[in-house]
């Protein structure tokens, strides 16, 4: 019987010692000779490892010799702190208050504390490490467009946080290939083989300095390079950019935070119901801050608290105006009050206004309009009513106050003694531009206004607003200035009305307008050219039988074979052509009628040839590439055209509103002779602006007790410009009157008010008129009624 037994428990002798002792000797000879299996082969072993061991006999086994190596530091551990809120608030305010102009709300600063006491520890404040996160923090927010104030559950802010939290290392901003880099903030490599190697987080292209990055939101669709001096930056019209109605970011006015917040909920064209309240109190918003910010409506601190409730108090000073509420009339009988609100047409009949928070019935028998006969008043628009508040005679009589009926409506009547517009805001005071008016080179931005907004999606005034204006003053200011006597160059815009191509004398006059401007030296041509709708006289699409879109497409085919005669300026200028409501697609079920604003352009399958005839004229002459040459461009209505970025905005308008205004304008008591307006009365409404602030105004005669009487036309002018910019706002009428997509009534905006405004009105005479810097032209229409042989168009340089 054979036992096994197991190795642990076997005794051994000496014998067997000294023969393993000799197998293992034997075995480790035999190692250089042996191939080793690739799982068990040492790896990185240096050229000494080689070395067979030195005492065979003693079977020492082969180790690799490794030189010395020093132990790899520790990584810096960081313990975590508790770091209260309140600590950390002196440092925030320094950084985000004081350098960035920045607001931090209490989420915020709770959830940057926490941050700092995870990551930085106790070495928050000896080291310095909070303020380079903070620094970090804040100059990504502003990368990012995120709006003065700062708040704690914003995406953007958990987004920046965690982007910093991978590259942070011992409590430390990582800085280099592997970190953030020093000189582009929040950087990521993307690719070693690509192109571009690093793509920027923020919002703020990689094109701006540093010291833009420091002061300024937004992002520049421009392309935008910090030496404009190259080739392509020569020709302004590389910094032209037309935005439809549509691709227009859309924004809404925060009341809490007094701020504008873009939109991120997609629009539709058939929205809900409650969309047509949003539009509604959106737009009476701006106009409320914009009315606030007015210095007639500002409490001064120094001002004396007798004295009524307008004019001038006991000591001079002038009082400041205050807005009630509608809702807040009840139960007070007798008194005077200021309302802002909108006027509504209620289901009896009477005329009203409405706020945010209730409706009263008007009575406008005795009501003055300040100044005398001054702008138009429609039922849809904002306007200021001063007046007193006149309970119900039965609820009077009891000592008892108003109530509320259907829908919000106050009880009682309110009776105004005037009304007025609510006064307007200039482009510089909204954007915070600083400098005297009329030199660009000496503008510079400041904190005050909106100046972060990138209305327009083209870039935000503090981003490429003073660098913009910069490159148009060496191109365009600068040649005419070293050179009064030369010819108009290529900054001029040329506007032509409303071209009914559809009347053979209409081509023929158009060919006579472009063969002006295509004998101009070469480089000298005109950069844009501007037309207008309605492109036919009647709705060609509604009317049906041998006409319809067939007839459309042939006057589009006459008009690219007028335009295919100048192949000049099809090559370096910009065609924009504005649809009218005649056009297509809408004139087909709407038959010429208003149609909802803003419209779509006119169908490519109509214009197809015009730009086939545009890409003939760039290959014959050898321009190829998306930026070489000229190009048509079919925006909507409206439409803006920028011109250096935020710099120059023009906003691009067809509809005959004066025939509209007329026909629904509220009729009013007429007042005194003009000149017997009190200046207390002027400074109520902050209407209309003195005389030498409308180009077209002749000079105030101060020997005359009345103002020289002015010509219709100009009287015209003047009352439309006024009554559109005043509400800033280009549909001020009831939905039933004017549609309007709600989802899309940002774009009928006129704020910031824009620098010029293309109002083609066939109803209205031509004019240009300047007011509150915004110059408004109207061409009218190209054939002048009446007159043969007679085409009008404008121009502006």
């Amino acid at each position: 019987m054979i036992t096994v037994t197991s190795p642990r428990k076997m005794p051994q002798t000496g014998g067997q010692k000294s023969s393993e002792n000799a197998e293992r000797a034997a075995a480790g000879g035999n190692a250089r000779r042996k191939p080793i299996a690739p799982l068990f082969a040492p790896k990185n072993l240096p050229p000494s490892s080689g070395i067979p061991s030195s005492s065979p006999a003693f079977a020492t086994p082969i180790h690799p010799i490794k030189p010395f190596q020093a132990p790899a530091p520790a990584k810096a551990a960081i313990l975590p702190i508790i770091l209260p809120p309140a600590t950390l608030r002196p440092l925030a305010f320094r950084t985000f208050t004081k350098k960035y102009s920045l607001t931090l709300t209490s989420t915020a600063l709770q959830e940057l504390a926490t941050f700092i006491g995870r990551h930085c520890g106790s070495g928050w404040r000896e080291e310095g490490l909070a303020e380079k996160v903070l620094e970090e923090v804040s100059r990504s927010w502003k990368n990012r467009n995120g709006g003065v104030i700062v708040d704690g559950t914003s995406p953007e802010l958990k987004d920046i946080l965690k982007t910093l939290e991978g590259n942070m290392s011992g409590g430390k901003i990582i800085s280099g290939p592997r970190g953030l880099s020093r000189q582009n903030s929040l950087m990521l490599e993307t690719s070693q083989e690509a192109e571009h190697t690093q793509t920027r987080l923020g919002l703020r292209p990689a094109v701006l300095s540093r010291d833009d990055s420091q002061s300024s939101l937004g992002m520049s669709g421009l392309d935008f390079s910090e030496q404009p001096d190259d080739e392509k930056s020569n020709d302004p019209r590389t910094w032209l950019k037309v935005i439809h109605a549509f691709d227009q970011p859309r924004y809404t006015y925060n009341v809490g935070k007094k701020h504008f917040e873009k939109e991120t909920t997609k629009p539709s064209l058939l929205p809900a119901a409650s969309h047509k309240t949003d539009a509604f109190r959106n737009r009476f918003n701006v106009i409320h801050q914009r009315l606030l910010r007015n210095e007639s409506f500002q409490t001064s601190a120094v001002a004396g608290v007798r004295g009524g409730a307008r004019g001038k108090n006991a000591s001079g000073v002038m009082q400041s105006h205050k807005i009630t509420p509608i809702s807040n009339l009840l139960g007070r009988h007798g008194t005077h009050h200021m309302l802002l609100g909108m006027l509504v047409i209620l289901p009896t009949g009477n005329l009203a206004i409405s706020d945010l928070t209730g409706t009263i019935a008007l009575d406008l028998s005795h009501a003055a309009m300040i100044p005398e006969d001054s702008a138009w008043f429609t039922p849809g628009m904002i306007v200021l009513i001063d007046g007193v508040y006149e309970e119900e005679e039965e609820v009077a009589g009891k000592g008892l106050s108003g109530s509320t009926g259907v829908g919000g409506t106050i009880g009682g009547r309110f009776q105004a003694f005037f009304i007025g517009q609510p006064p307007c805001e200039k482009r510089r005071a909204t954007l915070g531009v600083s400098g005297p008016d009329g030199v660009t080179a000496a503008d510079h931005t400041i904190g005050g206004g909106f100046g972060w907004i990138d209305f327009l999606g083209v870039g935000s005034e503090r981003a490429v607003g003073t660098r913009m204006r910069r490159l148009e003053h060496k191109l365009l200011r600068q040649p005419r200035l070293e050179d009064p006597d030369a010819p108009p160059g290529r900054g001029r815009v040329v506007i032509l009305g409303e071209l009914a191509i559809d009347q053979p004398r209409c081509l023929q006059a158009l060919k006579k307008i472009l063969g002006l401007y295509a004998s101009d030296p070469p480089g000298t041509t005109p950069m844009t050219f501007i037309l207008t709708g309605n492109f036919t006289t009647h709705a060609v699409m509604a009317r049906g039988g041998s006409g319809g879109s067939i007839e459309y497409k042939e006057f589009f085919d006459a008009l690219a074979s007028t335009l295919a005669d100048y192949p000049t300026l099809l090559t370096t200028s910009t065609f924009v052509f504005v649809p009218g409501d005649n056009d297509g697609w809408v004139s087909a079920f709407a038959g010429g009628a208003a149609v909802p604003l803003p419209r779509k352009p006119v169908p490519s399958l109509f214009t197809s040839r015009i730009r086939r005839v545009f890409a003939n004229a760039n290959t014959e002459a050898g321009l190829c590439g998306p930026d070489a040459g000229g190009e048509a461009i079919w925006t909507t209505n409206p439409s803006r055209l920028t011109l250096f970025g935020p710099s120059q905005e023009i906003v691009l308008f067809r509809d005959d509103i004066s025939s509209r205004l007329r026909r629904a304008s509220v009729r009013l008591k007429s007042k005194t002779p003009a000149a017997q307006t009190s200046d207390e009365d002027i400074s109520m409404s902050g209407a209309l602006p003195p005389d030498d602030e409308m180009e077209l105004d002749p000079p105030r005669n101060p020997s005359k007790e009345v103002t020289p009487s002015v010509p219709y036309d100009i009287h015209a002018a003047r009352k439309l410009v006024k009554t559109l910019l005043d509400q800033g706002y280009l549909a001020p009428f009831r939905q039933a009157q004017r549609p309007v997509h709600w989802d899309y009534a940002g774009a009928l905006h006129l704020y910031p008010l824009p620098t010029a405004m293309v109002l083609v009105d066939t109803s209205a005479p031509p004019f240009c008129v300047t007011y509150e810097g915004c110059h408004v032209m109207n061409p009218g229409s190209v054939l002048v009624s009446g007159r043969k042989g007679v085409a009008r168009g404008s121009f502006c340089g």
